[in-house]
C-alpha cells in the first residue's frame, strides 16, 4: 500500500500538472471506485470544477475545487493516479477518467487506476466532509504537514498499551505510516517492533519523532519505494527509489547493513510481516 512519501509524491505530482485546470468531462467505468458517493454525484461534482489546491492528511489525497466542493482519493493497495495526453492508451483498471482543459497547447487526461479496486475517489460538498469522509477527523497528526515533534508523538503515544510498532500503524496515532516505514523507523532508533510503549523513555521516544520526520522527508525527496509486488508510480508513471535505500524492509536473510554482523530477520505477526535486525534493535 502507498504510504505517506508515496502519497505527497502523487500530491505534488497532482500540484504541478492539475491543480489549475478545469475538469471538463468524467468517465466512470467501475462503479466500486466511486462506492461511497456514487457514480452520478462524482460526474456531477467534477464536470466543470477547476481544481484550485492539491493537500494530503496521512494518506489521503484532497482536492479542493473552485465550487467548494472536496475531492478525497485514496490508493488503498493498488490504486494509481496518472496524467497523460488524451490518445495514450490507458492501462488496465482504469476506472475514473478526468479530461483536463488545455495546457501549453495541450489536453491530458487524468486517470485513477486500481488493478484490486480497494481505493476510491470521493466528491462532496466542504459542509458534509465530517459526515461523508468522517475517518479525516480521527487521524493523528501527519509529520509532513503538522507540527511534529517527541512532545506530539509522547501525548499521542499517553495512555497507550501494548508493542510500538502497531501503534505506528494505528493512523489515529500518527497518520501516514505503513509498514514499510515503520520497520526502517524502527531500526534506524535500533528498537525492535515488540518493546512496549511503556518502556521507552522520554529521549527514545524524542528521537523516535525525529527519526519519522526524518525518514519519511528522505522518502519524499527519493519519490517513495516502489517494490516488485506493488502497484505504486508516480503521476508521470515513473517509479520511486527510496527501496535502494532500504536498511531492513524486503531485505530478510541479507546482511545488516548497520551493523554488519547478522542478518535480518522478517516474522509475521498479526497477519503482517515485520523486518529488523536482532542485533542492532533491542
Amino acid at each position: 500500500m502507498p504510504e505517506l512519501p508515496e502519497v505527497e509524491t502523487v500530491r505534488r505530482g497532482l500540484e504541478s500538472h492539475v491543480v489549475g485546470r478545469t475538469i471538463e468531462s468524467v468517465h466512470i467505468g467501475r462503479e466500486r471506485s466511486v462506492r461511497r458517493v456514487g457514480r452520478e454525484a462524482v460526474i456531477h461534482g467534477l464536470t466543470g470544477a477547476k481544481v484550485m489546491a492539491a493537500r494530503r492528511r496521512g494518506k489521503y489525497l484532497l482536492l479542493d475545487l473552485d465550487t467548494g466542493d472536496l475531492v478525497m482519493i485514496h490508493l488503498r493497495m493498488s490504486g494509481r493516479v496518472l496524467v497523460e495526453p488524451i490518445g495514450a492508451p490507458r492501462p488496465p483498471h482504469t476506472h475514473v477518467v478526468c479530461r483536463l482543459s488545455e495546457r501549453n497547447g495541450q489536453h491530458h487526461e487524468m486517470w485513477f487506476v486500481d488493478p484490486r479496486t480497494f481505493g476510491e475517489v470521493v466528491v462532496c460538498e466542504s459542509d458534509d466532509v465530517s459526515q461523508v469522509l468522517p475517518e479525516l477527523d480521527r487521524l493523528g497528526p501527519d509529520p509532513i504537514v503538522d507540527d511534529f515533534s517527541g512532545e506530539v508523538l509522547k501525548d499521542r503515544l499517553n495512555g497507550r498499551r501494548g508493542a510500538i510498532k502497531p501503534l505506528l500503524l494505528n493512523q489515529h496515532v500518527v497518520a501516514g505510516i505503513g509498514n514499510i516505514y515503520a520497520d526502517e523507523v524502527l531500526h534506524r532508533v535500533r528498537l525492535r517492533w515488540n518493546r512496549t510503549v511503556d518502556s521507552l523513555s522520554t529521549k527514545t521516544i524524542n528521537a523516535l519523532a525525529a527519526a519519522i520526520t526524518e525518514i519519511l522527508t528522505e522518502a519524499i525527496e527519493r519519490g517513495g519505494s516502489t517494490l516488485e509486488d506493488t502497484q505504486y508510480v508516480d503521476i508521470d508513471g515513473k517509479s520511486g527509489s527510496f527501496q535502494d535505500m532500504h536498511r531492513v524492509y524486503g531485505r530478510e536473510g541479507l546482511g545488516c547493513l548497520t551493523c554488519g554482523k547478522t542478518t535480518i530477520r522478517r516474522e509475521m505477526v498479526a497477519g503482517r510481516s515485520t523486518s529488523y535486525c536482532p542485533r542492532c534493535q533491542k
